[in-house]
C-alpha cells in the first residue's frame, strides 16, 4: 500500500497542494487560525492609515501628504528604507538561491557599505540642502526641464510595470502551494494598501512599513528556529551544507560573466545598491522626510546593519532547507512547479502540525509586498504631482493639490491591480517584466551621477546619455532573455542559471547560461554579462556618452550652474592642475563651503570613481 501511494504521489502529484509525508500524500491547506492572522495583518495597516488620516494635520497640505511636514525621526526612516526594497520576491527567492546554489549569495552584503556611505555623504546632502520633493527636480536644477521630465518618465514606467509583477508573484506562489484564492489576495492586498496610502499619505506607508518590517523579521525567524529544531539543531544544519557543497569559498574569478563570485557581488552590488539607495524616488523621499540632515545620514547608518541581518536570515533560511529536503528538492519531485513555490512549500511542510505559524510567514511575505507596493504608490503621485502637474498649474491651491496627490495614490493603486491582471496573462514574460526594474535602474543612477559630478555635462549629454544607457539595458536585458529562451535546456548538471530573486525591490533579471561554449561570439557574451554588472554597465554608459556629447555641443560653464547642485569630487581628484585648467574644468567651485564638513570622505569618493571606470 505504501508503494503504491509513493507511486501515485511521484506520477500525478498534486504539485502544488500535497506533501509526502510516510508514503502518503496530505493536503495542505491554511486553517482559520492562519487565516485571521493574514487578515488582522491588513487589518492593522489599514488602521495605521486611517489613524493618520485623522489626526494631526490630517493630511491637508502636499507636504503632510507627500513629506511627512519633513518631521520623520532616524527609527522610522531607516526601518523604511529597509522595507521599501525588502519585497515578498526576495523573501521568496533568497533562500531558494541559496537552498540551489549555496551561500556565494552572502557576499552581497560587502556591497552594502559602499552601497549605504556613498548615498549617506554624497547625495543625501545635495537633495536635502536643496529642499526637493521630488529627486528628479533636481535634474531640473542641474539641467533644464527635459531632463526632468525624461528622468520622471522613465521612473513612473520602471514602477508602474513592477508594482503589478511584486503584488502578483507572491499571490500566485501563495495559490499554487496552499490552494490560497489567487484573487482574494491581490484584491485584498491591492485594496488595503491604496486605501492607507491615499488617505493616511508618507507618514502611514512609513509607520506602516515599520510594523510589517517586524512582521518580516518575526515570519522568518519563526521558520529558522523550528525547521533547525526539525533538522536537529543548527550543528546538524551546517554539516548537511558542507557535506552538499553549499558553503561557498571567496571567488576571486574577474570573469564578467559568471553569475556569482565576489567581484559580482561586492563590487558590481555597489552601483545596484546606489541605483536603489541613491537615487530611487521612493528611497530619496524618505531621506527628505527626515526631521534634519544628520538624522537622514544616520538612517543609512542604521540599514546598513540591518540589511546585514535580512541577508543572513534568507542565507540560514536556504540551508535549513537544504538539510531538510538535501538534493532532492521538491522542484524535483515535481510537488512545485516554480523556485518562487518552493519556500511556501517549505514552510507549509514545516509548520504543517503547527496551526498559525503559516498565517505568520504569510503575513511576513505579504508585508514585504504592502511595503513595496505603497512606496511604489507614494513615490508615484509625488513625482508626477511635482514634475508633471505642479510646474505647468504654479497657481493651483494647497487643498486642490493635496486632493490631487491623493486622487494621484488612488489611481496609481487601480493602476496597479491592472498591471497584476496583465502580470498573470504574461506567463513566461514575467522573468522579463522583473528585470525592467534593474535594467532601468542603472541609467538613472548615470543621470545623476553624470550630473552630480561632472560640471561641464550639458543637458544634451544627458538626454543622449540617459537614452543610451536605456537603450543598451535594453538591449543586452531583452537579448539575454531571447539567448536564453532559444538555447535548449541544459542536463541537470550542467546547473543552468535560475532566476535570481534579490531585493525589492530588489532587482530580479534574467541571467546567464552556465559553460558558454568557448567559441560564443562577441554578442552572445554581452547578453551573458552577469546581472549584478547590468547596474554599472549602463550606469557607466550613461556617463561616458553624456560626456563625450557635452564636450562636442559644448561644456557648461560654471557661471551656467547653479549653486548646490554639483557636489566637487573632481576639484580634489585633479588638485595637480594648474587652477587655469582646473577652471575650465569647472572644477574651482563656490559649493566647496557647503560641503567642508565632507572634504575627509574625498579618499572614498576617489575609490567611487576608480570603480565607476572598471
Amino acid at each position: 500500500m505504501r508503494q503504491s501511494c509513493v507511486s501515485k504521489s511521484l506520477h500525478s502529484p498534486s504539485p502544488s497542494t500535497s506533501v509526502l509525508i510516510m508514503g502518503e500524500v496530505v493536503q495542505m491547506h491554511f486553517t482559520t487560525v492562519d487565516y485571521v492572522i493574514f487578515a488582522l495583518l491588513l487589518v492593522a495597516s489599514a488602521g495605521i492609515g486611517l489613524f493618520y488620516a485623522f489626526s494631526g494635520g490630517r493630511q491637508r497640505t502636499t507636504q503632510e501628504f507627500l513629506m511627512a511636514d519633513r518631521s520623520m525621526s532616524c527609527l522610522p526612516v531607516s526601518l523604511s528604507l529597509l522595507a521599501t526594497f525588502q519585497s515578498a520576491v526576495a523573501i521568496l527567492g533568497a533562500p531558494s538561491e541559496v537552498y540551489t546554489f549555496g551561500t556565494e549569495y552572502w557576499f552581497l552584503g560587502c556591497s552594502y557599505f559602499l552601497g549605504l556611505l556613498i548615498p549617506a555623504h554624497v547625495f543625501i546632502p545635495v537633495f536635502y540642502r536643496l529642499r526637493l520633493s521630488s529627486a528628479y527636480e533636481y535634474l531640473e536644477l542641474r539641467f533644464n526641464k527635459t531632463v526632468r521630465i525624461c528622468g520622471t518618465a522613465t521612473f513612473i514606467f520602471q514602477m508602474v510595470i513592477y508594482m503589478g509583477v511584486v503584488l502578483y508573484a507572491p499571490a500566485l506562489a501563495l495559490n499554487a502551494v496552499t490552494g490560497f484564492d489567487l484573487w482574494g489576495a491581490v484584491l485584498a492586498m491591492g485594496l488595503v494598501c491604496t486605501l492607507y496610502t491615499a488617505l493616511g499619505g508618507l507618514k502611514a506607508v512609513m509607520w506602516t512599513d515599520v510594523f510589517q518590517t517586524v512582521v518580516m523579521f518575526a515570519g522568518q525567524l519563526a521558520v529558522i528556529v523550528v525547521g533547525t529544531s526539525q533538522a536537529g539543531g543548527i550543528a546538524e544544519v551546517w554539516r548537511k551544507a558542507i557535506n552538499g557543497s553549499r558553503i561557498s569559498g571567496l571567488d576571486l574569478n574577474p570573469n564578467p560573466l559568471e553569475r556569482h563570485t565576489f567581484w559580482t557581488l561586492g563590487v558590481g552590488g555597489v552601483f545596484l545598491m546606489l541605483a536603489l539607495y541613491g537615487v530611487n524616488q521612493a528611497q530619496v523621499q524618505r531621506y527628505l522626510s527626515s526631521r534634519t540632515e544628520k538624522e537622514a545620514v544616520m538612517s543609512c547608518y542604521v540599514v546598513f546593519p540591518c540589511q546585514q541581518v535580512v541577508l543572513c536570515l534568507g542565507c540560514l533560511m536556504g540551508l535549513v532547507m537544504f538539510a531538510r529536503y538535501g538534493e532532492d528538492s521538491p522542484l524535483d519531485k515535481g510537488y512545485v512547479t516554480t523556485n518562487d513555490q518552493m519556500v511556501l512549500y517549505f514552510v507549509m511542510d514545516v509548520f504543517r502540525d503547527l496551526p498559525g505559524l503559516p498565517g505568520l510567514f504569510v503575513a511576513c511575505l505579504f508585508s514585504g509586498a504592502l511595503s513595496t507596493i505603497s512606496s511604489a504608490f507614494n513615490s508615484l503621485a509625488t513625482v508626477t504631482m511635482e514634475d508633471l502637474i505642479k510646474p505647468h498649474f504654479p497657481n493651483m491651491t494647497e487643498g486642490k493639490a493635496t486632493l490631487l496627490s491623493k486622487g494621484l495614490a488612488l489611481g496609481y493603486g487601480l493602476v496597479c491591480l491592472a498591471m497584476a491582471y496583465i502580470a498573470s496573462i504574461m506567463g513566461s514574460m514575467l522573468q522579463a517584466a522583473f528585470s525592467i526594474f534593474g535594467m532601468v535602474g542603472g541609467p538613472l543612477l548615470g543621470l545623476f551621477c553624470l550630473g552630480m559630478f561632472f560640471p561641464w555635462a550639458n543637458p544634451t549629454g544627458a538626454v543622449v546619455g540617459l537614452v543610451s544607457g536605456l537603450v543598451m539595458a535594453f538591449w543586452i536585458g531583452i537579448g539575454s532573455f531571447v539567448m536564453r529562451m532559444s538555447v535548449p535546456t541544459p542536463a541537470p548538471a550542467l546547473n543552468a542559471t535560475a532566476l535570481p530573486l534579490f531585493d525589492n525591490i530588489t532587482t530580479t533579471v534574467m541571467t546567464t547560461t552556465a559553460n558558454m561554449d568557448s567559441r560564443a561570439s562577441k554578442r552572445k557574451a554581452l547578453y551573458s554579462l552577469s546581472y549584478m554588472w547590468y547596474s554599472a554597465h549602463n550606469s557607466a554608459t550613461v556617463v561616458v556618452v553624456g560626456l563625450i556629447v557635452s564636450l562636442l555641443t559644448g561644456p557648461m560653464k560654471e557661471k551656467e550652474l547653479t549653486p548646490g547642485t554639483v557636489y566637487p569630487v573632481l576639484g580634489t581628484l585633479l588638485f595637480f592642475l594648474p587652477d587655469r585648467y582646473r577652471e575650465k574644468l569647472c572644477c574651482i567651485t563656490p559649493l566647496a563651503q557647503k560641503v567642508n564638513s565632507y572634504f575627509h570622505l574625498f579618499p572614498l569618493l576617489f575609490v567611487f570613481q576608480y570603480l565607476c571606470f572598471q
